[in-house]
This record gives structure tokens, sequence and C-alpha cells, in this order.
């Protein structure tokens, strides 16, 4: 498995789509655990790291 380098500020997809419907998260906080702030309907979710590196599916648009 590729091991891949996500950053703050990144916009990935995550293998389920929040209830919202929307599948674009945005990286707000990082450290032992992941902020990750919905695109859809801003609800954001704190999630350990190695649960977000389990269901990271790819990174859509790195940060500038």
């Amino acid at each position: 498995m590729v091991e891949q380098k996500f950053d703050l500020n990144d916009v990935v997809e995550m293998k389920k789509p929040h209830p919202c419907g929307a599948n674009e998260w945005k990286i707000i906080r990082m450290g032992m655990d992941i902020r990750i702030k919905c695109q859809g309907c801003n609800h954001s979710v704190l999630v350990p790291r190695k649960k977000f590196e389990k269901k990271l599916k790819k990174i859509i648009q790195k940060a500038d």
C-alpha cells in the first residue's frame, strides 16, 4: 500500500460520504487527531490519525 502524504488545508475524499451527501473534506487541524471539515455543510469531525489514514481514499486538491 502506498502511503499518501496529506497536509493542512488539503481537500481529501474519504471512503464513506458524509450524511449530507458531500464526499469532500478539508483538513483543518493536524496532530495526534485530525480535524476535517465537510465541504458540503461545514460540519467538522475529529478523527484519530490511524483511523483517518485507513479511511482516506484520495487527495483531491493539495494546499497552495
